[in-house]
């Protein structure tokens, strides 16, 4: 559990940090591209009915908003699982299954959310605030739950009424809104959970637009129209298939010949034919995520559980880890990887939100001869080995081959092993890697950035990471409610994670989904989910 560090103890802290974290650095460049979120259905003319095909470029981990770790389950649970709260194109906070924003006690430690009232969920099941209350619990507490280090320090859950959700903290949490607007925030029907248990996530049931159908694992996953949803007369496909579609290439080649109807992850290396086709768009967005690779410093038996030390020098030794980050040209790589589409990182922080600022965005200077130093210091044989698993896709294997190169002039042999997405999760949940190129979407607040994968005990902490100064650093931002020392703090924080490398950031990408002119509707924003739920086939009478 997260505690409050003494105001002193904080000031002191900082001070080492700040006299520690003096390396070189220069700001993240930004790309040119202009983003495009979609548009909504608005006025257009559009049919009811019709069948839309998506081709998914990852298969999904279980559909168990407490215990997925994929974003792509997130697509899915898009259309069938609406959250407490939701991101719009802005990047602000905004209801969905509540109905205003959370009202916070004086003191923080009370949190109030009213819900909706008069709607059901897809088995018919009445959605009011005790449902609420079983699904928040559940995230908090069921075994193996990766929401619960999301939450908070809650000490209980409670109801006012049928219709507003009361969270007790021991210590405020300022992200807590945040946290309700991705799988924390989303509800199950107290009547599934009850009859599913730990197996939810073969049949789940929540409110959405659509309502689960079928799954074939590897193939695809079907959900259709739900009937009971609120706002049912603004949904119009009957069904969605998610398609997977591992290769960009043949995502591509399915949108031109129509066998899909829309496409995420588009490889960059496509980009511009794809925006150049006019029976096809382009929609592009930043992402308040970050890709990079996690290195196993402790993670034995498991993501959450007691860190165990392992015996290599990257394991134990933070300058061979920084040496790495030193060895990274960050531009050049996402310049010949991604031919400029995406960009680089360098922290956890997400540019273009209220908490950015130039130093807590900055990336290292790329300097390999510091990094052959750093790794002389340390006494190993160069060129030093590691062992990196990489997905088995193109653009990815592209960019590590390319990774490879630029860690050879820091003094580095990287090894690379392709592997399967799903091998991947596994991997990093279970301790099983050296290294790991996998990043993270993203949320809006720092927090869901950095202290899920940070904090000691946390069970998304994969790399198997602690440090007490760290903990008390995040458990202050957390719990302070004033945005300009959260930021202040923020900023300390990044300097550390940079001197001490158990993540390390590279790039960040562009959200680029590409779907049919015959569809409208589809919106894409930087929290990477893309929406289907009220897009539509376009009216034949347009032309």
């Amino acid at each position: 559990m997260r505690t409050r560090l003494p105001r002193l103890l904080v000031a002191g802290f900082l001070a080492v940090v700040l006299a520690s974290c003096s390396s070189a650095s220069q700001p993240a460049r930004i790309t040119t591209h202009a983003d495009d979120y979609g548009t909504p259905v608005g006025g257009q003319q559009v049919r009811q009915g019709g069948d839309l095909v998506m081709g998914l470029s990852n298969d999904p981990d279980r559909l168990d908003p407490t215990t997925s770790s994929s974003l792509y389950m997130r697509y899915v649970m898009s259309t069938i699982c609406e959250k407490l709260y939701d991101n719009d194109s802005s990047g602000n906070l905004v209801p969905q299954l509540a109905t205003a924003l959370p009202k916070f006690s004086e003191d923080g430690l009370t949190v109030s959310i009213p819900v909706r009232s008069g709607i059901e969920f897809a088995d018919g099941t009445p959605f009011n605030a005790t449902a609420v209350k079983e699904s928040l619990q559940r995230h908090r507490s069921l075994e193996g739950s990766q929401r619960s280090g999301e939450m908070g320090p809650i000490t209980d859950i409670d109801t006012d009424g049928g219709s507003q959700v009361v969270i007790h903290y021991s210590v405020p949490f300022a992200p807590i809104t945040a946290a309700l607007a991705d799988r924390a925030g989303m509800i199950m029907s107290p009547a599934a959970l009850k009859e599913e248990g730990k197996d939810f996530g073969d049949n789940p049931v929540c409110v959405g637009p659509f309502k689960f159908a079928q799954r074939t694992p590897g193939s695809s996953i079907v959900v259709e129209r739900d009937p009971n949803y609120y706002d049912a007369q603004n949904v119009r496909f009957d069904t969605i298939t998610y398609k997977i579609m591992a290769d960009a290439k043949a995502r591509a080649a399915a949108l031109r010949s129509g066998e899909i109807q829309v496409a995420d992850t588009m490889s960059p290396q496509d980009a511009d034919e794809l925006s150049a086709d006019q029976r096809l768009r382009l929609l592009v967005s930043g992402s308040f995520g970050f890709q990079g690779f996690y290195i196993n410093i402790g993670n034995v038996d498991g993501a959450g559980k007691p860190i165990k030390p392992i015996d290599t020098p990257l394991a134990k030794d933070a300058r061979i880890r920084l040496a790495l980050s030193l060895s990274i040209d960050r531009q050049a790589l996402v310049d010949k990887a991604f031919k400029g589409w995406y960009e680089p990182a360098c922290t956890p922080v997400a540019p273009r939100t209220s908490y950015a600022t130039q130093a807590d965005t900055s990336c290292p200077l790329f300097d390999p001869q510091r990094a052959r130093q750093l790794l002389t210091e340390a006494g190993v044989q160069l060129p030093y080995p590691i062992t990196m698993q990489a997905m088995n896709v193109s653009d990815q294997l592209q960019y590590a081959q390319a990774l490879q190169t630029s860690l050879a002039q820091g003094g580095f042999d990287l090894r690379i092993v392709p592997t399967e997405y799903s091998e991947m999760l596994t991997a990093q949940k279970s301790g099983n890697y050296e290294a790991l190129l996998l990043g993270w979407s993203g949320r809006l607040d720092p927090d869901g950035n950095i202290s899920r994968f940070l904090t000691t005990g946390s069970s998304g902490n994969y790399s198997g990471y602690s440090s007490p100064a760290l903990d008390d650093l995040l458990g202050w931002a957390a719990h302070t409610t004033s945005p300009a020392r959260r930021g202040a703090l923020y900023e300390q924080a990044v300097r550390f994670i940079q001197r001490e490398n158990p993540y390390i950031y590279t790039y960040r990408l562009r959200n680029l989904t590409v779907h049919s002119t015959r569809v409208t509707g589809i919106e894409v924003y930087a929290d990477g989910a893309v929406r289907l739920g009220k897009a539509a086939f376009v009216s034949d009478r347009n032309g």
